[in-house]
């Protein structure tokens, strides 16, 4: 979203994004200034550090032996050898400086950002509280959460029924949250992992119930693009007395809906692995050699709304896009559920070079497609696709379609929750730049 310059911006905003431009000129001139090569070696180090990082880790993840070995230690020296060049040649104090200058620079202009742009977060409003709430929750996900916090004596506090999991966990999911229904369920919740909230939610949906989250899984990501509280599943239940309701999407992989992420490729097909569950670092490094370079798994074929990814070695597809390409980073979440597409990442690294680039340019990057798509259509040479549906392993017909239902889940929030204000954008030099010497009008 961009802005208007001048157009009403408050003056503070104003003010940050001159702040913003002072400090990233400040940190460029630190490096200029520090005794004219040190600064040259400073950047230059800095790049070498991050594509020989990037080539080592490449090495070790694609290979095996001693290749491996090597990938690893070329991955582990090349940061120390950039520290030991510093060292001795008295640039820390450059460095440092520079660092802070730029960190705050950065901040500067989020903020200015954030203040200068209209409010992006998804808008809640009032609803009429459930009186017939049906819980469905799992006792041994997120390591036992459901029991440590007392989740069931706290919703049958609160006048809900639970109804707990039993040995057959999500295989009967859709069952239960149907005989729910039937027997007079005005809401459905649960507790549990992203891909058990996903079942009952495509249920919800279908017959146009409300639906109550419950952060109760291992990284509950679902839980934090709605602003819940991550730390206590417990204050979840607060909706069930003073909540409101959110309108969100649903992503659609096959016929079965999502309400993170379908991941094609790579990741999909470790997680088939019949180890995965027991060791899953072992089975990934293990896979991972065959897997990368072509020895086995199959190349997959994208079509979007307007571009065509070819010989793609993973694929994400999200319920909204995230704000970073890697979800799994710390600022990899979805700022809105309710735009109505879906993000999409797909990439190709068929070597170290390639992989150098991709961490050094990002989104940039040749081998890197970050994009966003209505609907989306992946093909392969098989005739079935592995994939992974919120962290569930899947094998689908191929071709297999993903597409977006807009506004097709009502949410049950808490009004009081940590995550619900809207996050700060990225920042965008030109952007800020605009702001800072635009004339107020």
């Amino acid at each position: 979203m961009s802005l208007s310059p001048g157009s009403g911006t408050p003056a503070r905003a104003r003010a940050s994004a001159r702040l913003a431009v002072v400090c990233a000129l400040g940190a460029a001139v630190s490096l200029v200034a520090a005794s004219g090569f040190g600064g040259l070696v400073i950047l230059a180090a800095g790049v070498a550090c991050s594509a020989l990082t990037a080539m080592g880790t490449w090495w070790a993840l694609s290979h095996r032996g001693a290749v491996r070995a090597a990938g690893v230690l070329v991955a582990v020296a090349a940061p120390v050898a950039v520290l030991v060049l510093y060292t001795r040649a008295g640039l820390w104090p450059t460095l440092l400086a520079a660092i802070a200058l730029w960190a705050a620079a950065v901040a500067c202009s989020r903020w200015a950002l954030l203040r200068a742009r209209k409010p992006e977060g998804m808008r809640a409003v009032p609803c009429s509280l459930p009186r017939h709430p049906v819980l469905i929750m799992n006792p041994k996900s997120g390591g036992g959460k459901v029991g440590r916090f007392g989740l069931v004596e706290k919703a049958e506090a609160l006048g809900a029924r639970v109804v707990l999991l039993g040995g057959e966990g999500e295989a009967d999911l859709a069952t239960i949250a149907r005989r729910a229904v039937a027997e007079g369920a005005d809401l459905l919740g649960v507790a549990g992992g992203d891909g058990t909230q996903a079942r009952v939610a495509e249920v919800a949906a279908e017959h146009g119930l409300p639906f109550l989250a419950i952060s109760a899984g291992t990284r509950n990501h679902f839980a934090m693009d709605l602003g819940l509280d991550r730390e206590d599943p417990s204050r979840c239940l607060d909706a069930l007395t003073d909540g409101e309701e959110l309108r969100i999407d649903l992503g659609v992989v096959g016929g079965r809906a999502f309400v993170n992420t379908a991941s094609f490729g790579v990741y999909a097909q470790v997680v088939q692995r019949p180890e995965y569950r027991d060791a899953k670092a072992g089975s990934i490094l293990d896979a991972l050699p065959d897997l990368l370079l072509g020895y086995s798994g199959r190349p997959l074929d994208a079509q979007t709304d307007d571009t065509k990814l070819e010989s793609q070695q993973a694929l994400l597809v999200s319920n909204n896009p995230y704000s970073t390409p890697d979800p799994t980073s710390a600022g990899g979440r979805r700022p809105r559920l309710d735009q109505g597409s879906l993000g999409v990442v797909g990439i190709r690294v068929g070597n170290a070079a390639q992989a150098a680039d991709v961490a050094v340019r990002g989104a940039r990057a040749a081998g890197l497609h970050v994009l966003t798509s209505r609907r989306i259509v992946v093909t392969s040479d098989g005739d079935r696709i592995a994939v992974a549906v919120d962290g569930e392993a899947l094998t689908l017909p191929a071709p297999v379609t993903c597409t977006i239902r807009p506004g097709a889940l009502r949410v049950l929030v808490p009004k009081d929750r940590p995550g619900s204000r809207t996050p700060a954008p990225p920042p965008d030099w030109r952007e800020v730049v605009a702001l800072a010497f635009a004339r107020p009008t």
